[in-house]
């Protein structure tokens, strides 16, 4: 739109008008508007700025002198504190060594520095030392070490993060080789960022660094570094990212997918002018908002809920939370999740922690909790509580490891749930043979509820029960009935396809309630296709025998706990609807693949609780206020 206009330039919407002197400059603006008006545009005259003397655009300040580097880039060094231990001192001596090839005699400036060093030195911050630090930050923010942003140059942005904060630059390499900072960034962390752990903070200091220099990277190849090397498999990974990363950092790399980069490893030594930005900065800097296109929310925790807990309710999160704390093992990789691990755990030692060591990159905490990928880490003291509340309705063992890989981990847990199972006596007690030949299987339906297989169970304390299973999404219904005649049998069918629609095909056995003319009118008045399995061979409708010996054994097990039929009979069908399972499509629970979602169990009291739970529960929800 903005093509052949005089002295006009415009990024988004965002327009730039000049001219050499004010005669020319009004002649360029009125360009303009026709320009404007010819493509149906407008503009609010409250938003625009006319005549100016000097303006601030992408980062720079114009005016008759020139154009020159905006001073809000430098503001993070203006407003650096001084060091206050050794730490802090290596901190900004490892900036000092990265700027130190553009100014001459640096080692003089920063010999009272180097003194704090030595070996048995006493830290005391003398004049001398402060001297040199002013004088090392008046150089950074001069003119000799930042440079004009120019995209035809290679771009290098580099981002670190401390236990108090972030830092990140956005630098371009000359063709001589030398490096020189366009901008410099950084921020405090909140109280929420600084439990996260040490790989979280380093991913939140890329996201930072990207997104606050996103008008001068976006679409365009830059060179991303970083000095902590699990990153590199994660946000540099060409085949995807693994499902075992920690679940913020998966968002995060999935938003790191929009930027054209490639990501390095930097040695932290090397990394001095972001590394002394995350150590050294403003304590009472609050996080920096002016993401203007990439307007993201860095995130905040989720909040902490105290529930009371006692040993007959569910395992929830709260009673992890605390036993997390008191666990030996996972209280030491607590620690080391925090605050980043320094060397591998010795395994004859410690096995259980050197296992969650190689998991490192897949670990996480939430709220003094450690989570592996979108999964909880049980301690010790509670696993034999987790797995009677995973076995809960007697599922097998492959059904049981299912349900655990979407809520619960810990390095043995799939020994242990087979070696549950197996002790369990009273799936012991109901344990089936195995198979004479091997099935013949039915076509595969394409969609829920468009071929379902019906019959009659027991009976079993007087009743029958009528079984309906959904070929598709294994999606099972049982209905509790004292009479099994073809009306009874009719009544309970429109009842329940009255609530999830009429099947296409209709498989049952040769029982007299399927063969009756009567329901041979109700099938073909509901437009469903009636067949029948072949008589004396009830393998033929085995979608639904299968469920007829699961439902039999099930309730068994269930019922060994004196509990009543139609507890039983309730429970094993939230467990069974619940369940991932093997036969139905990718291996989805019949809830989600009937209905697109999971249907909420006890063991969803293992999640970490969320603000909305945390309103429902009676506990007042933190606000926020926007001035």
């Amino acid at each position: 739109m903005l093509a052949g206009l005089e002295h006009t330039c415009g990024y988004l919407d965002d327009v730039i008008v000049g001219g050499k002197d004010e005669e020319e400059h009004w002649r360029n603006l009125v360009a303009l508007f026709r320009r404007l008006q010819e493509f149906g545009f407008t503009v609010r005259l409250e938003k625009c700025s006319f005549g100016q003397a000097q303006i601030k655009y992408l980062g720079h300040l114009t005016d008759q002198h020139g154009v020159r580097p905006d001073p809000a880039k430098v503001e993070a060094i203006r407003q650096m504190p001084a060091p206050v231990d050794v730490s802090g001192v290596r901190a900004f001596l490892g900036a000092v060594n990265f700027y130190g090839k553009f100014v001459p005699n640096m080692r003089a400036i920063r010999y009272p520095l180097d003194q704090l060093l030595k070996a048995g030195a006493k830290f005391e911050w003398t004049a001398e030392c402060q001297a040199a630090f002013d004088k090392f930050k008046e150089i950074l923010t001069s003119d000799l070490l930042l440079t004009h942003y120019n995209p035809a140059l290679e771009i290098i942005v580099a981002a670190d993060a401390s236990s108090i904060g972030l830092g990140a630059t956005i630098s371009h390499r000359f063709p001589d080789g030398s490096i020189k900072v366009v901008q410099h960034a950084s921020r405090a962390l909140t109280a929420a960022e600084r439990n996260y752990s040490q790989i979280d903070r380093e991913g939140l200091a890329i996201i930072f660094a990207v997104t606050k220099f996103h008008r001068m990277v976006f679409g365009r190849k830059f060179r991303l570094q970083t000095d902590h090397a699990p990153l590199l498999r994660i946000f540099g990974a060409k085949k995807g990212i693994s499902v075992y990363t920690a679940n913020r950092l998966q968002r995060w790399a999935l938003m790191l997918l929009m930027y054209d980069f490639t990501i390095e490893y930097v040695a932290t030594e090397k990394l001095g002018q972001v590394d002394v930005l995350s150590r050294l900065i403003n304590q009472h800097a609050k996080p920096d908002e002016d993401y203007v296109i990439a307007a993201v929310s860095l995130e905040d925790d989720v909040r902490s809920v105290a529930f009371s807990s006692f040993n007959v309710l569910p395992l929830n999160f709260s009673d992890v939370q605390q036993s997390t704390k008191k666990d030996p093992v996972l209280s030491k990789a607590l620690k080391c999740i925090q605050e980043g691990w320094h060397e591998a755990p010795v395994a004859t030692a410690d096995r259980e922690l050197h296992k969650l060591y190689h998991h490192q990159d897949s670990l996480t905490s939430v709220q003094d909790c450690i989570i592996f990928g979108e999964r909880l880490v049980i301690p010790k003291q509670l696993r034999k509580r987790c797995l009677e509340q995973l076995h809960q309705g007697h599922p097998g063992i492959q059904r049981t490891k299912a349900i655990a890989r979407s809520y619960v981990y810990w390095p043995s847990i799939d020994s242990e749930i087979t070696d549950f199972v197996k002790a369990c006596p009273h799936c012991a007690l109901v344990a089936k043979s195995p198979a004479h030949a091997a099935p013949v299987p039915w076509p595969k339906s394409q969609r829920p509820w468009q071929r379902v297989h019906v019959d009659y169970a027991g009976p079993l304390d007087g009743d029958y029960f009528l079984l309906v299973v959904d070929s598709h999404s294994k999606w099972p219904e049982v209905v509790q009935t004292s009479r099994i005649t073809a009306p009874a049998t009719i009544r309970i069918l429109r009842s329940l396809f009255a609530r999830l629609g009429m099947p296409e095909t209709l498989v049952s056995d040769n029982g007299t309630q399927f063969t009756s003319a009567e329901f041979a009118e109700f099938c073909n008045t509901n437009g469903i296709q009636h067949i029948t399995t072949a008589p004396f061979h009830p393998q033929s409708n085995g979608q639904v025998e299968r469920f007829v010996d699961t439902f039999k054994r099930a309730t068994k097990k269930i019922r060994e706990g004196k509990g009543s039929m139609q507890e039983a009979l309730d429970l094993f069908l939230l467990t069974y609807r619940s369940t991932p399972n093997t036969y139905a499509p990718n291996g989805l629970s019949p809830a989600e693949a009937m209905f697109g979602r999971r249907i909420r169990t006890n063991l969803e009291l293992l999640r970490p609780p969320s603000n909305r739970q945390h309103e429902a529960d009676g506990h007042p929800a933190s606000r926020r206020s926007f001035q």
